[in-house]
């Protein structure tokens, strides 16, 4: 009697700073194909509106990079892209994709400049016009892995609001300055806004303001420190009071209640810039419902006899909307086991059991700095792959396990 050979889906997201979600999954098909190389492998990198997001989408639905040059996030000029699809021949309006993380993203923040109080979104309004000068009058903004913490208060300046401090001075950059904000000025705001549909791609466990605030979950990691971040969290009450009072009732929604740019699901995405382009009519959808269209995700994960996923970081994060958890949720409900491989494994890890991951396993080899580990790690992932392949290659010819006696 034959046997069909295996069927693996490997959908990882991308280790930050390290390996795109393409590169991911080769390496980990790699550690397969040691251990069973006719197994039939269905490779879906996945993208969560970070480091990619523009590139993965471009190609999935036949569209093509603009590359251009924007304010980076200290303010400097950096090689940046967005995304057109559709327009021409292809139905549907032409759509930008403007990615966060290729103008405002952490990997573009020196280490020794990782002050969250200075940072900007500014280059994100710069690639929106940008986008809106080739003729999108769609323009979808993915958030993830951003190294600002202005609440989007750069990006509205670069699309023309005037942020005025009691003495009628423009703010400095950075949300550092936020709680000084008295007025904002939408008349210079780009006219263009008002034809566009703007939507945004983010993690809706991500909030504003409050105790959950995306300042004091997030702005550790950019280099805050614990006054730092209480300074950003003052900033970002004041901007969504001063947004709401003075921007948001332009752009309010025709039907339906207005959204609460403190409380909203989304609105602290990318160190707020949720909120921000809320304010001024963006539509907040979660990211995976945007991101993974097209891709035929659940039906790829039901066909398969296993599911491999990875993320950088395994931690109590992972449940909040990482990849590795909303993948273990669409398998699950295939009935169809899932195994997690992470460069490390932090506190809270093993909450993902919880939404249907079986197993995970951390891919470094022995202890060693950051740079060796972000140098290696495509060779890591390939290795720790094909570890845990014979693992389970091995359980598999073991018999079944007596009962206890009673």
């Amino acid at each position: 009697m034959t046997t069909r050979p295996h069927r693996i889906a490997i959908a990882p997201s991308g280790f930050k700073e390290s390996l795109s979600a393409a590169r991911v999954a080769e390496a980990i098909a790699t550690g397969v194909r040691r251990v069973i190389p006719d197994a039939e492998l269905d490779l879906v990198p996945l993208v969560d509106g970070g480091e990619g997001t523009a590139e993965a989408l471009a190609l999935a639905g036949g569209g093509r990079l603009v590359s251009c040059t924007a304010t980076g996030p200290v303010g400097d000029p950096v090689a940046s892209h967005f995304a057109l699809l559709g327009g021409g021949t292809t139905p549907g309006p032409l759509t930008a994709v403007v990615e966060m993380a290729a103008v405002a993203g952490l990997a573009l923040v020196p280490p020794d400049r990782r002050h969250p109080g200075a940072t900007t979104t500014y280059g994100v309004g710069e690639l929106i016009r940008a986008a809106l000068d080739t003729g999108a009058r769609r323009v979808l903004v993915g958030c993830g892995d951003s190294g600002t913490s202005d609440g989007g208060a750069g990006a509205l300046q670069a699309l023309g609001a005037r942020l005025t401090d009691r003495h009628g001075r423009e703010l400095r950059p950075g949300g550092g300055s936020l709680h000084e904000l008295e007025r904002i000025d939408p008349a210079g705001l780009d006219p263009r806004l008002a034809d566009t549909e703007l939507l945004v791609a983010c993690n809706p466990y991500n909030v504003l303001c409050g105790r959950r605030g995306v300042a004091r979950v997030f702005g550790p990691q950019k280099g805050a420190t614990p006054a730092e971040v209480e300074l950003l969290s003052a900033g970002l009450e004041r901007l969504a009071a001063v947004l709401t009072r003075d921007l948001a009732p332009a752009f309010a929604p025709t039907a339906g209640a207005p959204v609460d740019l403190r409380t909203a699901p989304g609105t602290g995405a990318s160190g707020g810039l949720g909120a921000g382009l809320a304010a001024v009519g963006a539509r907040l959808l979660p990211r995976y419902d945007v991101l993974l269209d097209g891709l035929d995700l659940d039906a790829r994960l039901a066909r398969a006899d296993f599911v491999i996923t990875a993320e950088g970081a395994l931690d109590h994060q992972t449940v909040r909307g990482k990849i590795p958890a909303e993948v273990a949720r669409r398998a699950r409900a295939a009935g169809v086991p899932v195994l997690v491989l992470a460069g490390t494994i932090g506190p809270g890890a093993q909450d993902v059991r919880a939404v249907g991951v079986d197993a995970y396993s951390a891919i470094l080899p022995a202890p060693m700095t950051l740079v060796e580990a972000i140098g290696r790690s495509g060779e890591f992932l390939a290795d720790a792959t094909e570890r845990a392949m014979r693992i389970m290659a091995l359980g598999t010819r073991l018999a079944p396990v007596a009962p206890l006696a009673a």
